[in-house]
């Protein structure tokens, strides 16, 4: 079956977030994810606070920059997150929106190796592994964590381009793609995560999450093309939707059918109604998906 979840936006302030997880849990919501966007909310305290006030619902953080963290730090906050929540919690880590990574002075020359130097060594530390390593951006010596998460912690990386979907598929668990990927774009992806795979000699299940741009309730259509055409994807075809479960579902299963395992609804970051967005997609939404 085809998973579903919701956005929590970060254009809300983080006290809205309580309300948000409290609805998006007695609603049903398999997944609630939440962003680290330069400068809004951090994403290991808000996913902590999150699982703190929901009994059900995972809560995923896609995604975390890596070059904002030593990866030895993102080890230790995803372990805690995963010993305190088990089988809650879901991490993604990606390269980082590069301008912003300039802003802060992280901006590194290839952002492509320092994600793998990252996710070889995040999902070592957390398979429990004594980590000693010498890369271009990591240097861990002798690194181990006291209080590894166990087996079946899944890491994802975000990727948009060719050579980091391959990574996606060598070193990482599963991927996280935009709300930019239509469904041939999920094709695309499955069939170079699928290379990064064979490369890698790796044959176990790999996760694609993919976020849908979706709007339901007046004005939804109107704002649904204001936020294509601001992010500069207007004229891209099956990109976001806008319209009852019914219209929205349809979308979904068109990603699903495309490769994707999971469909993360990305309200509009004018949104009028946070929570009823979260029950419109627990409620409406997933009923109407296989």
């Amino acid at each position: 079956m085809t998973g579903l979840g919701a956005v929590f936006r970060p254009q809300l302030a983080p006290e809205r977030l309580r309300a948000v997880a409290r609805v998006a849990d007695e609603a049903g919501l398999e997944e609630l994810w939440l962003w680290e966007d330069c400068f809004r909310e951090g994403g290991i305290s808000a996913a902590a606070a999150a699982l703190a006030w929901t009994e059900r619902v995972r809560v995923g953080v896609g995604l975390l920059p890596v070059p904002l963290r030593n990866v030895a730090v993102t080890a230790m906050e995803a372990a805690t997150l995963h010993r305190m929540f088990p089988g809650r919690a879901i991490l993604g880590v990606g390269h980082g929106v590069q301008d912003w990574m300039g802003q802060v002075g992280a901006r590194v020359e290839s952002p492509v190796t320092l994600l793998r130097e990252h996710l070889l060594a995040l999902r070592a530390l957390l398979g429990g592994e004594r980590l000693t390593t010498e890369g271009r951006y990591v240097r861990l010596d002798d690194v181990a964590l006291d209080w590894p998460p166990g087996e079946g912690v899944e890491v994802l990386a975000g990727a948009t381009g060719p050579r980091s979907l391959r990574l996606a598929g060598e070193a990482a668990d599963g991927t996280v793609l935009t709300a930019a990927t239509p469904p041939d774009g999920v094709r695309r992806a499955r069939r170079l995560i699928d290379e990064g795979r064979a490369a890698a000699g790796r044959a176990e299940a790999h996760k694609v999450v993919v976020y849908l741009l979706a709007a339901t309730g007046p004005g939804a259509g109107e704002r649904l093309r204001a936020e294509l055409v601001a992010e500069g994807v207007g004229s891209v075809p099956e990109l976001g939707v806008a319209g009852d479960a019914g219209t929205v579902a349809r979308a979904v299963e068109k990603l699903a059918e495309a490769g994707a395992d999971t469909v993360i609804l990305q309200p509009t970051g004018d949104e009028p109604d946070p929570e009823g967005f979260v029950r419109f997609a627990a409620e409406e939404v997933r009923s109407l998906v296989a």
